[in-house]
């Protein structure tokens, strides 16, 4: 595939949006590096990219969040470079997210009108407001009383709410980011309706989400990035699904290689053995469909799928981080009700977030606190571990581990990313568990420290230990995993389960989806 950024034919004769070379740069981190953008009167077009890609700093850029450090941006013609949002909204640039941002407590009509509210006599004019707000959700075709408190309505009615808001002023450009990831079909097929009503009256859309078959589905262009750059601007309709999958994870498919596994790798399991864990239909509305799982011990299962694929929702339900609506888990032959982290970590279960500083470690306390404090919850705050205890634990898990600084009473928020990393992973395997669940334990970490977690990963699973092993990067998932499964826009979609699992294999299932039951791949 090579890059074309010139496929699509406009819709329009001028675009009403353009971003030229724009760069954004953080203290040591390039967000975005010299990219071009182009929106048009009447489309829709979607931005897309894995984690770290740049949309949301695209957007931020473009609506005044973010100043760019290099570039132009220009709208209607004219060069502009916004101080904030509202005064973006005011040139006609409005953006919903995808946490609706409204007051719950006040009626539909006046959030729709919040802060534009009609006058009269020096006081709002109720009756004016009441009749702007109809013709503002009779423009969307949205039927709800104005007067109805918003807080009533289910979450997608709000979204839709939001957009009538977005809409009061004179839009013309309406930035919609991942609208659709708490919708269910019929709420998505509404706001697709909405989203055409606008499109045909001029507006522009942006669209960013990251579910494959949403995107061909309203799309007219699409854009993606990848890394903080521009990889290329495509006419929907003649870019191939594959295509677009090899556009976001960055391998060109001619040259994709098949990734043997490490020279450590453990004997692959007895297909005899009995699960470990088992997972029959376990699934939670809104954010992964029923699924089936088996993990051994010995084993290391990859889930391997897009963002937004129900990678980390199937993770969180295996650790009771979210509690699943349907399914049941059997651990150990044992059926077991993990509806909290505490009774799953009690049956043996460990969990790294991929949100190590948000969900992972305190920054503010030591390397020791840190590597112990799963430990220490565990046996309740009554029981505190002996420092004894403590000191020998972290002494063997930073030798173990390679942590540096090793000094248990560094702060763990000065240490690098890899070796906070390690803090975090020897905070569960303290805790001596059955199943280690990993969320992303290689991402934003050196290639070296890269390398010795994918090596004790594999020695791990060569002791017994059952691992569930999620990563955005392919080549990584395949090369360390006795089975992959994949998963797609919230559904298992295929099981590959044998020894010659490729890249290729992996995006070809991401990009066409498999069959609604999941296929099993095996030798």
């Amino acid at each position: 595939m090579t890059e074309n950024r010139n496929t699509a034919t406009a819709p329009a004769p001028e675009p009403v949006l353009t971003l030229r070379g724009i760069t954004v740069e953080f203290p040591g981190v390039k967000a975005l590096q010299d990219v071009d953008f182009r929106l048009f009167p009447g489309e829709v077009h979607a931005l897309l990219g894995e984690n770290g890609a740049g949309k949301s700093t695209l957007i931020k850029a473009l609506t005044g969040v973010h100043s760019a450090t290099a570039g132009e941006i220009r709208f209607a013609g004219e060069r502009v470079s916004f101080s904030g949002p509202g005064q973006a909204q005011r040139a006609g640039i409005s953006t919903v997210y995808q946490e609706v941002n409204l007051c719950p407590n006040l009626t539909v009509g006046e959030n729709i009108l919040l802060g534009r509210e009609p006058r009269r006599l020096g006081g709002i004019d109720g009756r004016a407001l009441r009749r702007r707000a109809a013709e503002l959700l009779a423009r969307i075709g949205l039927r709800i009383d104005p007067d109805s408190a918003l807080g009533s309505h289910p979450i997608a009615v709000q979204q839709l709410v939001a957009i009538a808001r977005a809409v009061a002023i004179d839009v013309r450009v309406l930035v919609l980011d991942e609208p659709t990831s708490s919708l269910d079909a019929d709420e998505v097929a509404e706001l697709f309706r909405i989203i055409r009503v606008l499109r045909d009256d001029g507006v522009a859309v942006l669209f960013v989400s990251h579910f494959l078959d949403q995107v061909y589905e309203i799309s007219d262009r699409m854009t993606v990035l990848r890394g903080g750059v521009l990889v290329g601007e495509y006419a929907t309709r003649e870019l191939g699904r594959l295509d677009l999958v090899a556009a976001m994870l960055g391998r060109e498919l001619g040259t994709l290689e098949q990734v043997e596994r490490m020279a450590t790798e453990h004997e692959v399991r007895d297909e005899g053995t009995a699960p470990l864990l088992r997972a029959s239909g376990l699934g939670r509305r809104g954010a992964i469909e029923p699924v089936d799982l088996e993990v051994r011990a010995g084993e290391v299962v990859g889930l391997a799928g897009l963002l937004g694929s129900g990678r980390t929702e199937l993770a969180r339900l295996l650790f009771g981080a979210d509690r699943a609506d349907s399914g049941h888990v059997e651990i150990d032959g044992t059926a077991v009700s993990l509806r909290t982290p505490r009774a799953a970590i009690a049956r043996g279960v460990a969990f790294c977030s991929e949100d190590r500083k948000g969900e992972g470690l305190v920054s503010h306390l030591s390397v020791r606190e840190n590597l112990v404090l799963a430990m220490q919850a565990a046996r309740g705050w009554a029981r505190p571990v002996p420092r004894r205890v403590k000191d020998a634990l972290v002494r063997r898990w930073i030798t173990t581990l390679d942590i540096r600084p090793a000094n248990p009473d560094a702060l763990v928020g000065t240490l690098s990313g890899g070796n906070q990393q390690k803090v975090l992973l020897a905070r569960w395997l303290v805790t001596e568990p059955k199943l280690l669940i990993l969320d992303e334990p290689t991402r934003g970490i050196d290639v070296g420290a890269k390398a010795q977690i994918q090596r004790l990963v594999t020695e791990l699973a060569a002791d017994g230990l059952a691992i569930v092993f999620i990563s955005a990067e392919l080549e990584e998932v395949v090369r360390i995993s006795d089975r992959v499964v994949v998963l797609r826009d919230r559904r298992a979609v295929a099981e590959l389960d044998h020894p010659d699992i490729t890249v290729d294999e992996v995006m070809d299932l991401i990009a066409r989806g498999g069959s609604p039951a999941v296929e099993r791949l095996a030798s």
